[in-house]
This record gives structure tokens, sequence and C-alpha cells, in this order.
């Protein structure tokens, strides 16, 4: 059974050969997939790494985490199931939306009465 590998703190300029050749020391790589940012298709630096077994990629866990890739020490472990719902951060979180209080609005006047 393939297992998901979670690779953190990943210099910029790391690629998916030279991820894949790191990895591939271990055991069978399935697959590789550093995440880019949608805009500007930049590294963000992170990735994932799929091995063909458990052992192997024990293996490449307790081999590779805090190993130095340019100047840099990786996070390496298993990797999480992303859970579904809940807040992801930002600015969508709970408390938002809401109607602003203290603020210009509260101080609007009423522009339907007559004024004299």
């Amino acid at each position: 059974m393939a297992k998901r590998i979670f690779v953190g703190n990943l210099p910029f300029s790391a690629t998916d050969d030279q991820l894949r050749g790191l990895f591939s020391t271990h055991g069978e790589v399935t697959s590789v997939n550093i995440i880019t940012d949608k805009f500007t298709n930049r590294s963000r630096g992170f990735a994932f790494v799929e091995m063909s077994d458990d052992a192997a990629a024990a293996a490449a866990i307790a081999a590779l985490n805090q190993y130095q890739l340019d100047g840099r020490a990786l996070t390496v472990n298993e990797a999480r199931e992303r859970t579904e719902g809940g807040p992801r951060g930002g600015f969508g979180g709970p408390g938002r939306g809401g109607p602003r209080r203290g603020g210009r609005d509260d101080q609007k006047r009423d522009f339907n009465r007559p004024r004299w």
C-alpha cells in the first residue's frame, strides 16, 4: 500500500527530480508533487512524496527528517489527511461578516427626515 509523506521547509529551488532522487535511495517513489502558488506558479516550500510501501516510507522519514538540502533542514513526516469542513484560516473564520458596531455606520444621519 502506498504511503504519502509530507516534506516541509523545502528550498524554493528544489525540483521533482531532486526529491525523487533523494527519496528513491530508501525505496520506490510512486509520485512527487511540489505544491506551487496558483497565481505565481512559485513553490510554496513544501511537497508530498508517495512511496510504494510502508517500510520504505518509514525508512525515508527516519533518514531524511532534518536532512540539510541547500542549507535548509527538511521536515519529513507522514502526511495527514486534510479534514473537510472547519475553518482554514484567513478572513473567513468565526466572528466575521456580522454587523459592524461602533464604526461609521452607527454615525450615519437619517437623510429622510426634514432638516428644518
